[in-house]
């Protein structure tokens, strides 16, 4: 369990802040997603951040059972499938970032799951059983 929390305490503070700053600059994100659209080299370093988060997350926990810890699980996995996606099909995943960022809904739900899910997190590893 101590692992699970460390986990969560980074990675539900993070989430949040990800999470508040796309609602602070959603007004933004449409010239982001564009920037970002025109850069696949951009898209391939942050698959290899992200592999490397996952893989170092699911090393040391990778847990099935146990209700929420398997929230910490499932996140590390995602970052590992996400960072091969980006390293292997870098300008696909630019043509999607181009696309979701032109309308306003995905990028209000792309703020909100990362939002809720780091307040969870947060919740839970800053909490006592």
């Amino acid at each position: 369990m101590a692992t699970t929390k460390m986990i969560a305490s980074l990675m539900g503070p993070t989430l949040l802040a990800i999470g508040i700053a796309m609602l602070v600059n959603a007004r933004h994100f449409p010239e982001m997603a564009k920037q970002i659209g025109d850069d696949p080299g951009l898209i391939f370093v942050s698959g290899i951040l992200l592999l490397v988060a996952g893989l170092a997350i699911v090393r040391v926990h990778n847990v099935w059972s146990g209700g929420w810890r398997v929230v910490v699980t499932v996140l590390g996995w995602l970052a590992v499938i996400s960072g091969i996606l980006r390293m292997l099909l870098p300008f696909w995943a630019a043509s999607i970032a181009s696309s979701l960022g032109q309308s306003s809904t995905p990028i209000i739900i792309g703020a909100l799951v990362p939002s809720f899910v780091g307040a969870f997190l947060s919740y839970k590893a800053f909490t006592t059983d």
